[in-house]
Order: C-alpha cells, then structure tokens, then sequence
C-alpha cells in the first residue's frame, strides 16, 4: 500500500493544493463519494448473489427427476375375486 512518507508528501500537496480553509471540505465531499460507491458496490453484490440463489433454485429444479407415473395396479386395482 502506501508508506508513511507517501501520505505524508500526498497530505502536504494537498494542503498546498487547496488551501486550510477549503481542505475539509473536499475530504467531506471525498468520504461522501466512497460512502456512495461502496453503498452501490454493495448493493450490486447483494443483487447478483440474490440473482445467483435464484438461478442456483432453478437450476436444481429442473435436475430434479420428473416424478414417477403410477403403476397400472395403483390406476386400476384389482377387483376381488369370488369364493368358489
């Protein structure tokens, strides 16, 4: 990531950059800006891995064997046989 000195020089540009009186607003605006994009990026994982549970429930549905046709004696049961 970034060393000590890096932020140090980064921090010191932009002081210099924008000046004590407008600094904290544009970090403001700046955390404001990654709140909003981490919100979206958060819900867009949300959505694909609800998209994803969706297809993943289909998908074992349709693997699912149809289910077995009665048998001929379950349609059409024996008649009882008279007592001779």
């Amino acid at each position: 990531m970034f060393s000590v000195p890096d932020i140090m020089v980064v921090s010191v540009l932009a002081l210099l950059l924008f000046g004590p009186d407008q600094l904290p607003k544009v970090m403001r605006q700046a955390g404001r800006v990654m709140r909003e994009v981490q919100n979206t990026s958060h819900s867009f994982i949300a959505e694909m891995e609800r998209a994803a549970d969706v297809s993943d429930a289909r998908t074992s549905e349709s693997k699912m064997p149809p289910p077995m046709p009665p048998s001929p004696s379950e349609i059409h049961p024996p008649a009882d046989e008279p007592k001779s």
